[in-house]
């Protein structure tokens, strides 16, 4: 127990959003599955769009357009229907962002137990920033961090450690005293490339591989961990 207190003791924590913080992919398949039968192509599953999350929403969009248009992944990329299809799915996201998404066991409580230790809590995520705050809007999460990082809040995103190193030298917090927690290969190699900690859920979405193979500095059960 002494050892699991130590280890606690960080100064600020990063929080991945989608699969963290919030399961989203229902609504998300929802607004991709809107957005291909509008133009009479055959849906996806939501254990497809599980896969798919992790990299922002055009790039999920593009993983679909390229199933369901018999296309490879760059050929979609430059694609027409691609360019028809970005404010499609734009609309119909806005309509469904925080309709069926909700929090993970013991999120709020973990976020209100760290927040009053003094912890600097940041949302990280590739979610562009128009639907990452009606995601937090949605959940009562707008005043539980920080300060917000989305996918398009900088020219690069995650695993590009830029976000984490702006909020490391704005408070001027040692990166032994940083841990980022997430749900994916992307949050491994984001905490990786920043030099700090990081500690995985096996709950989220890893593009279909098993969070062990992502060598995290531990695996997590659920947010209790932090209320302990």
């Amino acid at each position: 127990m002494e050892e699991l207190k130590k280890q606690m003791q960080h100064e600020i924590i990063f929080f991945d959003l989608d699969g963290t913080l919030v399961e989203t992919a229902p609504e998300i398949m929802d607004a991709v599955n809107d957005t291909l039968s509008y133009f009479d192509w055959p849906c996806v599953t939501q254990s497809l769009v599980e896969e798919w999350i992790g990299h922002g929403t055009k790039e999920l969009l593009i993983k679909a357009i390229a199933l369901v248009t018999h296309q490879t992944e760059q050929d979609a990329r430059v694609s027409p229907e691609l360019k028809d299809a970005l404010p499609v799915f734009e609309r119909h996201y806005q309509l469904r962002c925080g309709t069926r998404s909700q929090l993970y066991p013991y999120v709020r409580e973990a976020l209100a137990h760290l927040r009053a230790d003094g912890v600097k809590l940041v949302v990280m995520t590739n979610k562009e920033g128009i639907y990452t705050q009606i995601l937090l809007r949605e959940q009562n999460l707008i005043d539980a961090f920080d300060m917000v990082i989305s996918g398009d809040t900088f020219k690069v995103k995650k695993p590009d450690p830029t976000g984490v190193e702006l909020c490391l030298n704005r408070w001027g917090i040692s990166k032994v005293k940083a841990l980022f927690v997430g749900d994916s290969s992307i949050d491994a190699a984001t905490a990786k490339n920043a030099g700090i900690s990081v500690w995985l859920l096996p709950y989220g979405y890893n593009m279909g591989a098993h969070i062990s193979a992502c060598m995290p500095d531990r695996v997590v059960a659920d947010f209790s961990e932090f209320i302990k």
